[in-house]
């Protein structure tokens, strides 16, 4: 059961097979003989598909506005396919033989599962039926197991790498852990939901380095166990610890949201204080409960989409706590959709309140030395590439360190993912785990 959970639901034989069985479900619901099947019904079931495909672009882009992105055309023709296919079924079932009828029903179900599947092959959402049935991961284990602390912990010579005289134990394990657990918010009030961590080999050993951290943001709509799903972090950190003798930065990724749909625009406001949340409660907790480098020199927070933006808004609100940053596929500023959506919700309508937290103001306003970043974007992403490529501008000409780099994909995980590991090796140095 294991082996049939962690089968992938993007690529290989799978989805092969499930697009095998769409097209032939397909052809099933299309195979009628009648002219006024033909001229009639399927002409009809169509243009209603169309009609309420718009509309829904239309309610979610415009008059709801879940969140900033648009809706992918893409994912709305997949979503069409769903519709029209359980519509001819309706259209057809009645008069039909029992064998017939079955057949129907079935392909029904079949095509609107091939459609899920191209959805969420777009974005990478769930690769597996364990990540969709929300169901632990084989490598995910109790955070109660792993909260033991080493008595005495390899510390590096000053101003030296810890990697550089780091040698690992015979008895570490060859792969980290992954963990959630609750972070609780003393300070701020934030209603958050749990976070996951990510422990590499070096940590799980009695002589454990003290390693530095990245504090990991999800996007909006989203949810801490995105990256571990989408991004297959475990996966992407065992790796690196791998070419690292067992090292890597551990991962705390909390939840910067609150809900799948809340968007508090990673700022203390009215929507939620996430900011406080972020930066105290946050830090507070991974010091009392995680045995890591405590210099936050040693610091970086990262992150995509709204995550992204949120990790320059941290580092320029905080820098003394993320000297270092990664921005994937970010936002110009942070949005509810519009600025005077944004302002009117957030602000009360006051511009200059929002001004004074809104990244590209500050960087106009303020100096910061000692602050460095990485910003990358999809090569395709035809929204959030030129509003990165504007941070990027932005913080060259203040001065900050920074770096560029476009990878393949749009504004999916084939992109956020590729975003995170082109980075961990920067990341690595500025922490002080490998050398520069």
């Amino acid at each position: 059961m294991r082996n049939v959970l962690d089968w992938s639901l993007v690529d290989g034989v799978v989805p092969a097979v499930l697009t095998g069985l769409g097209a032939l479900a397909g052809g099933v619901l299309l195979a009628r003989r009648s002219r006024a099947w033909w001229v009639q019904v399927v002409p009809a079931v169509g243009g209603g598909t169309a009609v309420l495909c718009l509309l829904l672009v239309w309610v979610v882009d415009v008059v709801w506005r879940p969140f900033p992105d648009s809706l992918p055309w893409r994912v709305v023709l997949w979503g069409g396919v769903a519709v029209f296919a359980m519509s001819l079924a309706v259209s057809s079932v009645r008069g039909l033989r029992w064998r017939r009828r079955v057949a129907v029903v079935l392909a029904a179900v079949l095509v609107p599962g091939t459609a899920a599947m191209k959805i969420n092959a777009y974005y990478g959402q769930y690769p597996t039926l364990r990540a969709a049935f929300a169901l632990p991961r084989a490598d995910e284990v109790a955070f109660a197991s792993v909260q033991t602390y080493a008595n005495s912990p390899y510390r590096p010579q000053r101003g030296k790498p810890l990697m550089e005289g780091w040698k690992p134990p015979i008895t570490m394990p060859d792969k980290g852990v992954i963990t959630q657990t609750a972070i609780p918010s003393p300070v701020s009030g934030f209603a958050a939901r749990d976070a996951y961590i990510y422990l590499p080999p070096a940590y799980l050993t009695s002589s454990r380095p003290l390693l530095p951290v990245i504090v990991l943001l999800h996007g909006q709509p989203g949810a801490p166990v995105d990256w571990i799903n989408g991004g297959r972090l475990g996966q992407m950190m065992d790796a690196f610890a791998a070419a690292h003798h067992g090292l890597a930065p551990i991962v705390v990724v909390p939840d910067a949201t609150g809900g799948d749909l809340n968007n508090p625009l990673c700022l203390d406001s009215k929507l939620g204080n996430s900011e406080s949340y972020l930066t105290k409660d946050v830090p507070n907790w991974i010091s009392r409960n995680l045995q890591v480098d405590r210099d936050t020199h040693h610091w970086a927070v990262a992150g995509f989409s709204y995550g992204g933006t949120c990790s320059v808004q941290l580092a320029l609100r905080r820098p003394d706590l993320f000297p270092s940053f990664v921005d994937i596929s970010g936002q110009r500023e942070p949005t509810l959709g519009t600025r005077k959506q944004t302002v009117t919700e957030a602000f009360g309508g006051n511009e200059d309140r929002f001004r004074q937290v809104n990244p590209l103001d500050e960087l106009l306003t303020q100096r910061f030395p000692g602050t460095a970043g990485v910003l990358t974007a999809g090569s395709t992403d035809s929204e959030y590439l030129p509003q990165a490529r504007d941070v990027y501008a932005a913080c060259l000409r203040n001065g900050i360190d920074v770096t560029w780099h476009e990878v393949p994909g749009s504004h999916t995980w084939e992109a956020w993912a590729a975003g995170l590991q082109l980075s961990l090796g920067w990341m690595a140095a500025r922490t002080g785990l490998v050398g520069s």
